[in-house]
C-alpha cells in the first residue's frame, strides 16, 4: 500500500491559520510554565488513547470549557494520544488501525487521526501526543503543544533524535521498571542538535539536521512501586540538574503510580497538590487519564461504548472536573507561597543595615 506523503496529507486535511496560531501559542505556554516562568500547573488529562473522534472531540469541549474557568492557574493540555506501543500483541491505536478490528489501514488512519488533531486543536486547548513511530511523526507534528517519549521506547535513539526534532516540550517518560536513568539521559540528548534521517514533506527520506528540544524534562509514571512522592521527584531533579538541564518533574498519576487503579488516581493527585500548594519547586506537572466515563472495555465488547476507554481505565469527567479545582487551588496557594518568599528575600536584600 502507498502512503501519502507528508504534504499530501497536510493539504488535504490542512490547518487552519488561526488554529496554527493558537498551537504557537499553546507551545508557548506549556514551555513557559516548564521553564518556571509561569507559575501555573501543567495539567495533561485526557483519554488513555482515542478510539471515538466524536466522543473525543466532546471530551475536549468539556476540557476547554474547564480550561477557560481555570486559566488562571491550570494549563490544561488534552491528551489525544493515537498510537499504542505495546509490550505484547494488542491494538496498536486509531492510526494503525482506525476500524478497530486489528486490521492495518494506515493510510486511513492517518487521515482519520489528522482530522481528529486538526479538529481538536481548533477546540481551544493545547494537544499532548506520545510519539511511538518516529517516521509517522512529520504527518501530525504540527498540531501538537505537548509530546511524550513513553516508557517502553525512551531508551531508543531514534526516539531520542525525534525528540530533538519536535518543536514543542517533550516528556521522557521513566522506564516501566521505575528506572529514571534512561529517561533523564534521554532528556539530556534530546536537548542537543542531531543529524537523523526523517520523511521529508514531499515523502523522500532525507538527512535532517535538528536544533535540540526546547524543555525535554522528565516524567514519572511508576514502575513496580510508585514514584510520586517527594524524594522521587527531588531525586529526579537532581539528576536534571547533573545533567545540565532544568529541574521539571511532571508527575503521572496514573499506570504505576495508581497501580494501574484508575480509582487511586484521585487520591495520588490530591497528595500531588497538597505538596504542589506547599511549595514543591520541581512538581510542575499533572498527567491524569480521564474520559467521559469511569472504567474500560475490551474492542470486543458488544455493543463497543464510546464513552469508555479500549485501553487503560480512565476516571469519569464528572469525577475529573472537582480535581482539576483541586490541582487550581494548589496552584494558586503555591503562588502566593512563592510570592510572599520573594518579597521577604527582597525586603531583605534592601533593607539598611543597622
Amino acid at each position: 500500500m502507498l502512503l501519502p506523503a507528508p504534504a499530501e496529507l497536510h493539504t488535504a486535511v490542512p490547518l487552519p491559520p488561526a488554529t496554527a496560531e493558537a498551537v504557537a501559542a499553546h507551545r508557548d505556554a506549556v514551555t513557559a510554565v516548564l521553564g518556571h516562568r509561569d507559575p501555573r500547573l501543567l495539567v495533561v488529562v485526557g483519554p488513555c488513547s482515542v478510539h471515538d473522534t466524536e466522543a473525543a472531540l466532546e471530551y475536549a469541549d468539556l476540557l476547554a470549557g474547564a480550561a477557560r474557568r481555570l486559566a488562571d492557574d491550570l494549563v490544561l493540555v488534552l491528551r489525544t494520544y493515537l498510537e499504542k506501543p505495546r509490550t505484547g500483541l494488542g491494538w496498536k491505536g486509531l492510526l494503525d488501525s482506525p476500524a478497530l478490528e486489528g486490521k492495518s489501514d494506515l493510510a486511513a488512519g492517518l487521515r482519520t487521526g489528522r482530522a481528529f488533531l486538526v479538529e481538536a486543536a481548533g477546540r481551544g486547548v493545547p494537544l499532548a501526543y506520545e510519539f511511538v513511530d518516529p517516521i509517522l511523526a512529520p504527518y501530525v507534528a504540527d498540531t501538537v503543544s505537548w509530546a511524550a517519549i513513553g516508557a517502553r521506547t525512551v531508551a531508543s535513539q531514534p526516539h531520542r533524535h525525534l525528540a530533538s526534532w519536535l518543536p514543542m516540550p517533550v516528556g521522557m517518560k521513566n522506564c516501566v521498571s521505575g528506572d529514571l536513568a534512561p529517561a533523564v539521559a534521554a532528556a539530556q540528548v534530546a536537548a542537543h542538535p542531531h543529524a537523523l534521517p526523517m520523511l521529508s514533506p514531499e515523502g523522500r527520506l532525507v538527512l535532517t539536521e535538528t536544533v535540540g528540544n526546547p524543555h525535554p524534562h522528565l516524567v514519572l509514571r511508576g514502575g513496580t512501586t510508585p514514584n510520586h512522592g517527594a524524594d522521587h521527584v527531588a531525586r529526579g531533579a537532581d539528576l536534571l540538574a547533573a545533567s545540565g538541564l532544568p529541574r521539571t518533574v511532571v508527575v503521572d498519576a496514573s499506570h504505576g503510580n495508581s497501580g494501574k487503579d484508575h480509582n487511586r488516581q484521585a487520591e495520588v493527585v490530591a497528595e500531588l497538590a497538597r505538596r504542589i500548594g506547599d511549595g514543591e519547586p520541581a512538581l510542575t506537572g499533572v498527567m491524569i487519564e480521564s474520559y467521559l466515563s469511569d472504567g474500560r472495555q475490551e474492542l470486543t465488547a458488544q455493543p463497543l461504548r464510546r464513552d469508555v476507554s479500549v485501553t487503560d481505565a480512565c476516571l469519569g469527567w464528572k469525577r475529573t472536573e472537582p480535581l482539576l479545582d483541586v490541582l487550581a487551588l494548589a496552584s494558586r496557594r503555591r503562588g502566593r507561597t512563592i510570592a510572599t518568599a520573594t518579597a521577604a528575600t527582597a525586603s531583605a536584600t534592601t533593607a539598611t543595615p543597622v
